[in-house]
């Protein structure tokens, strides 16, 4: 039996927080490294984030070729940057933006860093308003549901922007049209509305939202534009709702961001925003920049990134078309469905949602001898990662189970989960009392971030 060469050459002692003095092999080096990422969970068994775990292996090939592309140097890359274009051409299309052939809109690192420049947008234009009426401009306001990811509330503190969290109540779990008059003014920079919520997979009623403000503006005199946090919905609404009005349809939504690495289907990070037309966008927050040679409009966060994501999405979009994203939606909502009934049905839980917007859902114990907790916990040793965590205000007192479907989270792998939730339960109801409570959980709601 040959002993492994990696192994007999490695030094005695390899410092983790320290640069070594000397020089690895290289084999050495990807040994410790890969042995090391051994002890991390496994990304297809993680029910916890909406980050695409699965692309052919074409996708990883292309990613490959692309790696060392730099996505900002336009004039060296320029194929990669027409890809960009394309991309955004494809969802200006999708969204029924009114000019799908010249749209608005740029990649990004993530949902997150296109939520922060629609925000941007949101407050500028509502400065351009103020001035422009000499009126002052030093108490801007955003308003949106608790619900909202936790980016939104980092924008807001970042640029100064009141942050007003419109709070869950009873049953109602996200944003809806009866709270939009009692929260904005006239120092309202926009609304958000959010299509997916990460809490429990809802969509927040946008359509009722924008009409909501139809009448404020009528009644008051505020014209409030809203942003759509696609995150998550922008992909899946358009092709398992396609009737569903809740794009640039609405006059009143401004922008849309969503997410290439959540149900876009690309591995991260790529994120999409773009604007209802190029009036949406001011002008003054675009940067023109002498780069390599030539003139390059920029408005983004992030410089330099890579640009083998966007060719990811580009493949996704010509790989799969309308009718592939339609047909892989759609079998992640009917695993969603289908799990949430057979969980249900099992006995000590409720469903909150049941995976039929997005393909989420959120489930509570209704067993005293238990928690959310103790059943996240159970679950983990047999390798899945299934979140526990209680809501936001003012539901405080509501914890949950959350699960996220995505592609390559199949009927059998569905089967696989059930079958040990089952063989769970009798230890977990031979308990006298819950034994794991929140502050043992591994997973925070907020922390998370709900992995963008």
């Amino acid at each position: 039996m040959e002993a492994n060469p990696v192994f007999t050459r490695e030094p005695g002692r390899i410092p983790r927080d320290r640069m070594p003095e000397g020089e690895l092999d290289a084999d050495t080096a990807y040994q410790v490294v890969h042995d090391e990422l051994m002890l991390d969970g496994n990304s297809r068994l993680n029910l916890a984030t909406f980050v695409t775990t699965w692309m052919e292996p074409q996708a990883a090939t292309l990613m490959a070729e692309c790696v060392d592309k730099n996505m900002i140097d336009k004039d060296e890359y320029p194929r990669t940057a027409e890809l960009e274009q394309r991309c955004v051409r494809m969802l200006a299309a999708l969204w029924h933006a009114p000019d799908a052939d010249q749209p608005t809109g740029c990649s990004t690192t993530g949902s997150s860093e296109a939520c922060m420049l629609a925000g941007l947008a949101l407050k500028r234009r509502w400065q351009h308003r103020r001035r422009a009426a000499s009126l002052p401009v030093d108490r801007p306001n955003i308003v949106m549901g608790v619900n909202v990811q936790v980016c939104w509330e980092k924008f807001a503190n970042y640029w100064d922007v009141d942050c007003r969290l419109v709070p869950m109540e009873g049953d109602r779990f996200h944003l809806t049209a009866d709270q939009v008059a009692e929260h904005c003014d006239e120092n309202t920079i926009g609304l958000v509305a959010v299509l997916g919520s990460t809490f429990d997979g809802s969509y927040e009623p946008v359509a009722e939202i924008c009409a909501a403000l139809d009448a404020l503006q009528a009644d008051r005199g505020w014209d409030i534009p809203v942003h759509v946090d696609g995150a998550s919905g922008a992909m899946i609404a358009p092709f398992c709702d396609p009737g569903l009005e809740w794009d640039f349809r609405l006059s009143r939504v401004a922008s849309i961001n969503t997410s290439g690495h959540k149900y876009g289907l690309v591995y991260p990070g790529v994120g999409w925003v773009l604007w209802r037309d190029a009036a949406a966008l001011p002008e003054d927050l675009v940067f023109h920049v002498n780069y390599l040679g030539g003139d390059m409009p920029t408005f983004a966060l992030n410089f330099s990134r890579p640009g083998a994501q966007v060719a990811a999405q580009y493949y996704s979009f010509l790989r799969l078309g309308v009718e592939g994203y339609t047909r892989v939606q759609n079998y992640s909502r009917d695993v969603a469905t289908s799990l949430a009934a057979r969980i249900e049905g099992l006995g000590p839980f409720r469903l909150l949602t049941r995976g039929d917007q997005l393909p989420v859902f959120a489930f509570t114990v209704t067993d005293d001898r238990f928690s959310v907790f103790d059943v996240s916990a159970a679950l983990r040793e047999r390798g899945w990662l299934l979140p526990a965590y209680t809501f936001p205000a003012n539901r405080e007192d509501l914890a949950v189970l959350r699960v996220v479907v995505r592609n390559g989270f199949t009927h059998d792998l569905a089967d696989l989960l059930v079958d040990d939730l089952i063989r769970c339960l009798p230890t977990l109801q031979a308990q006298q009392q819950p034994r794991h409570t929140e502050a043992s959980a591994a997973f925070s709601h907020g922390a998370d971030g709900d992995k963008r």
